[in-house]
């Protein structure tokens, strides 16, 4: 069952979903993953057997079976770039963020969560205003980093230049420098781009200070 195609990677409209307390991965981020319980590992097996994707979803309270009463709403698809399996069956992984879904069912075939998902795709509006978010974000980045040693600024700048719009801009920042947990979520879940856009700088400046 396949569905959306992001940058030559195509989205399932089913997937298993990986439920982890207080993480967020954001589109274009990396999470290192050790697979050691047993539905995650049958899940793994799935995915790399199929599309090499999974869904990472956001862990609200105890998991309980109505998983949608205790799991964000919203996640992020990732795709599997390294698996090395150790001799004791777990994994160690790197998964990579592809894109933004929403959990809008949930189902109960397998040992592990599986979840029918609709993509999000934040667009920034207006868009001759673009240059001037994307400025705006990388100042708030300069003054956040400015007393780290130059060689660490330049790192987070290279890593900043990957971007050629404010959309994957502030999911590089996001992924990279917002450790609230709960704003990450926020963060992950605002559609519009621009609404996201004075949250991160706020939060930048605090840390900042």
């Amino acid at each position: 069952m396949h569905g959306a195609v992001v940058s030559a990677i195509e989205i399932p409209t089913k997937c298993g979903v990986m439920l982890l307390p207080d993480c967020t991965l954001f589109p274009h981020g990396g999470l290192p993953l050790r697979i050691f319980e047993p539905r995650y590992r049958g899940m793994l097996a799935d995915a790399l057997e199929g599309d090499c994707v999974f869904a990472v979803a956001r862990l609200l309270s105890e998991e309980t079976e109505n998983i949608k009463d205790c799991v964000a709403p919203i996640g992020t698809v990732g795709l599997i770039r390294a698996s090395r399996e150790s001799e004791d069956g777990t994994s160690q992984l790197l998964l990579h963020g592809v894109l933004r879904v929403r959990f809008v069912g949930w189902h109960v075939e397998r040992e592990y969560p599986q979840a029918t998902i609709e993509p999000l795709t934040g667009e920034f509006e207006p868009e001759n205003q673009a240059e001037a978010a994307m400025k705006t974000l990388r100042a708030a980045v300069e003054d956040a980093v400015h007393d780290l040693p130059e060689e660490v600024q330049q790192g987070i700048f290279s890593l900043l230049d990957q971007a050629d719009e404010p959309g994957l801009l502030t999911d590089i920042i996001c992924q990279q420098f917002v450790q609230d947990p709960d704003l990450r979520q926020e963060l992950l879940e605002i559609e519009s781009v621009g609404e996201r856009i004075p949250l991160i700088c706020k939060y930048l400046v605090d840390v900042g200070q």
